[in-house]
Formats: C-alpha cells, sequence, structure tokens
C-alpha cells in the first residue's frame, strides 16, 4: 500500500511538470478546415486534377482563422467546422504567405464565432520547453491533443516553398491533419504544425510565433509583401587557407561573398570578394550562422527575416584590412532573384501551342512534376537571372502530328535562340515565335541542337491539334489576355 501511495505521488508530481497551462476555452477556438482543390499538371499545362484534403486551423483576434498556406494552396472551397459543433461554414482566404507556409481565413457567416475567445499568441520558446499541439489529424474525426518539447530551433527548408526560414523542432505526434493546427506553450500559441520527417520517430516542425508575427505585421495595410532578400550568395570561410588569403586574423569571422546580383541595391557597394562579418550589427560566424539566443546559433538569415519590405537593413563588409558598413533598403524577395522561381500556387502554368510543341517557362513546379533526374535543368535551380536572361523557356513536350514526326520523344527541352536571337523573358520568346512571318521557325538549345518548325503548316493544324488532344486553347488565360 505504501509502495501504491508512492507511485500515485511521483505520477502526480510528473503531471504538474509536465503539464501545459493551456486556458479554458482553447478547444472551442480549435476549426478543422475542408478544403477541395484544383491542382495544376505542369506537364500538361492546360490540365487539373480534383482533390479533396482537411487540416487544422485556430481562431485568432479579428474573427480570422490561422492555417497553413499548403492546407488552402489552390483551393476552390473551403468549408471549416469549429471543435464541438457538426456544422459547416463556408471560408475564403483573406491572406497567404506561400513563403511561410502561412494563411489566413474568414467566415461571412458571423454565427460561426460566437462564444469564441480569441487566441494570444506567446514568444518563441525555449529547448526543452513543454509544447502541446490541437489539430485534426488523420485515423478520426475528433480533435487530437498531442504533446512533447521543443528539441531544435534552427533554419530548415520549408517544403511548402522551398525557402529557408527559422523553425521548430519538436517530438510531439504530427501527422497528416495536423497541419495549420496551434502549437501551444505556456498557454499561448508560439507556433503553427508545418511539417514532419518522413521515416522517423516522432520528429515534427512548426512555424514559429517570430514567423507568424511578421506575416501578421505585414498584412496590416491590407496588402502581402513577403520576406525580403539581400541578394548576394556566400560561402563558408572555416578553412585556414583561405581566412589567411583574405587577411582574416583568427578573432575575425564571416562569410565570403562569392556572387552579386545585377539588380541587387546595394550592388555598388559590395564586390565579389567582400568578407560578410556582421548584419545590423550581429556577429557572423565562419560557419554562416548568428547567436540569436545564449549559446543558441542559426543562419544569419535569421536577422534578415525580422525585416519587412522596404526596411533598412546595416551588412558590414571586410575589404582590404579595413571594415565598412553598407546600408541599403531591402526591395527585393528571393523569387526577384532567382532564375527559376520557387513553387507556384493559386495559379495556372504559363503556356502556348506551336504546331504541336508546348512551351512554358521552367519553374519548380514543372520540375517537381517529372520523375527523371534532368541535371541540367534542375542545376538552374541555382542560377540568377542576369540583364540579358531573366527566364529559362521549355519545350514541354510535342503533341504528335505528321508534320512534327520525329520529334515526338521530345521534352523538357530547354531553348535559348529563335532563329538565331537570344531573349531575355518568355514573354519575348513569345513575341518572337507568335509573331513570326517567315516560312520556318528554328529553335536552338546551347549546345545548338535544332527543332524546325514550318509556320504554315503549324497554323494550319491548330484546330485539327487542339480538337485531337481535348485541349481548349493553345496558350494560358494569361496570354490570351
Amino acid at each position: 500500500m505504501k509502495l501504491l501511495k508512492i507511485l500515485i505521488m511521483i505520477s502526480l508530481v510528473t503531471t504538474l511538470i509536465y503539464a501545459d497551462k493551456v486556458p479554458n476555452g482553447v478547444k472551442d477556438s480549435i476549426v478543422k478546415i475542408y478544403t477541395v482543390a484544383k491542382v495544376p499538371k505542369y506537364l500538361e499545362p492546360w490540365n487539373v486534377s480534383i482533390s479533396r484534403s482537411s487540416g487544422s486551423g485556430s481562431i485568432i483576434t479579428g474573427n480570422r482563422i490561422l492555417t497553413n498556406a499548403h492546407v488552402v494552396a489552390n483551393s476552390t472551397f473551403i468549408e471549416v467546422r469549429r471543435y464541438g459543433k457538426r456544422k459547416r461554414y463556408k471560408a475564403k482566404v483573406l491572406s497567404v504567405s506561400h513563403q511561410a507556409d502561412l494563411a489566413l481565413l474568414e467566415v461571412e457567416d458571423g454565427s460561426f464565432f460566437e462564444s469564441v475567445v480569441p487566441l494570444d499568441f506567446g514568444v518563441l520558446p525555449k529547448i526543452q520547453q513543454k509544447i502541446t499541439v490541437y489539430g485534426f489529424p488523420t485515423g478520426g474525426d475528433t480533435l487530437s491533443v498531442t504533446t512533447g518539447v521543443v528539441s531544435r530551433i534552427e533554419h530548415l527548408r520549408y517544403v511548402h516553398s522551398g525557402e529557408s526560414f527559422l523553425a521548430i523542432q519538436v517530438d510531439a505526434a504530427i501527422n497528416p491533419g495536423n497541419s495549420g493546427g496551434p502549437a501551444f506553450s505556456q498557454g499561448k500559441i508560439v507556433g503553427v504544425v508545418m511539417q514532419q520527417r518522413r521515416h522517423s520517430q516522432n520528429i515534427g516542425y512548426l512555424v514559429p510565433i517570430n514567423m507568424i508575427k511578421h506575416f501578421l505585421h505585414d498584412m496590416e495595410d491590407g496588402s502581402y509583401d513577403g520576406f525580403p532578400d539581400i541578394g548576394i550568395v556566400t560561402q563558408k570561410l572555416e578553412n585556414p587557407t583561405l581566412k589567411e588569403m583574405y587577411k582574416l586574423d583568427e578573432n575575425r569571422t564571416g562569410q565570403l561573398i562569392i556572387t552579386k546580383l545585377y539588380n541587387f541595391n546595394a550592388s555598388e557597394s559590395i564586390e565579389v570578394g567582400d568578407v560578410l562579418t556582421a548584419i545590423d550589427g550581429h556577429k557572423i560566424e565562419d560557419d554562416g550562422t548568428v547567436e540569436f539566443r545564449h549559446h543558441e546559433y542559426t543562419s544569419y538569415k535569421y536577422y534578415l527575416d525580422l525585416h519587412q519590405m522596404g526596411d533598412e537593413i546595416t551588412l558590414t563588409i571586410f575589404r582590404d584590412n579595413k571594415e565598412k558598413e553598407v546600408k541599403f533598403k531591402l526591395t527585393h524577395k528571393s523569387d526577384d532573384l532567382l532564375l527559376v522561381k520557387t513553387m507556384r500556387y493559386d495559379t495556372m502554368p504559363t503556356y502556348f501551342i506551336c504546331g504541336g510543341y508546348v512551351f512554358s517557362p521552367l519553374t519548380s513546379n514543372l520540375l517537381a512534376s517529372t520523375r527523371g533526374s534532368l541535371l541540367s535543368l534542375r542545376s538552374m535551380t541555382r542560377d540568377w537571372p542576369k540583364k540579358d536572361k531573366k527566364d529559362v523557356v521549355v519545350l514541354v513536350k510535342v503533341l504528335a502530328t505528321d508534320f512534327n514526326r520525329g520529334d515526338h520523344g521530345l521534352a523538357l527541352w530547354a531553348i535559348e535562340k529563335v532563329n538565331g536571337a537570344h531573349f531575355k523573358t518568355f514573354d519575348e520568346f513569345y513575341q518572337k515565335v507568335t509573331n513570326f512571318h517567315g516560312e520556318f521557325l528554328l529553335l536552338e538549345d546551347h549546345e545548338g541542337s535544332q527543332v524546325g518548325i514550318d509556320v504554315k503548316k503549324a497554323k494550319e493544324g491548330r484546330e485539327k491539334i487542339l480538337k485531337r488532344y481535348y485541349i481548349k486553347a493553345d496558350k494560358s488565360i494569361d496570354l490570351i489576355h
């Protein structure tokens, strides 16, 4: 009996230690989200598939629902249901950040929010701090509550956007359907469930509270601008020989600038070969990290991500044995500084068809749709635009007909020239092809391989090709407009 009492006491103490203080009424503010989406097929850019999925969300101030962007991406119809209720209400997207995988929903019917207390936001939690996750994962229809601790906080690639931002790693059980649900610590939201690591045990990730607050602050003027980029590429300086070459002593650390983009605001003040030693006065280590809390390090982008578009940032650079500060306004997102744009949502692919040849700009979505390695195309995702090259144009596939015989197996072929002339953008390529009045169009890749199109036959066979392949239009709606 005495042993039983001791065990009960130990159990009670353990519960008190690990129990998270979650305020009453929290469950009433948790929402299940039902989404119907049209998913573009980038290998058949005129076509879509319809999907149905569910996710989670939470009610915050202003009668808004906070969730993940990937829960409502490409949506055509959204419904929401509160915990403890059976009625679904129609909802729509108020704002979305595909970069940060966050979205806000609104419900026109005000009765949805009756007797609801909006949830409050906390601060970035500490390592080993208790976390409670709410949501509606697969395996059932009722609310699921799981607990765990914060195991790691550092920069991570967000699957939805492909960009790297701060993320919270937790060991609480997270499954499909949990996405968008809130994570609580000390009674307040400290993150939104984002993704899990496959083939691992209890490794999940949250969009941290600082990213959420950045998104909400960005939206205060009624429009979303996004997270800025500084327009330089750096490498680590952990090699002692490299540090010696750039005249860095043991006490000076930083990142070597190896590329600066032509449309970078401070391109005239910064040179390739400069060493970036600090960002907003915060020392950058040789491995590219900064200390954002005592003994906690993450990518130096941490201090960049705290800024809004239009803010001024200060970079400290080391050149010719001297340090100097460079200040400039942040006016570009990462997409503005990439040759191949990051993942696109809520829009249809751009394309046009000429003589059965299907052309489209190279996008991350198109690459994600392919199963092959395509090393030459995938390497372009690491390239940056130049004054004379802002888009990559690819021949996606060939719709077989009698006058394009021999090319039926050609696919995902990057085009460099039209009739011997280079082009900067997909729009310029489109204009060159559609406004050409000669007999033959000649397309070339970077190796000089060629594809020829008989212009007259292409025009005469247009309707026949569209009818044969059940295609409504020979170009995307953005080109029609």
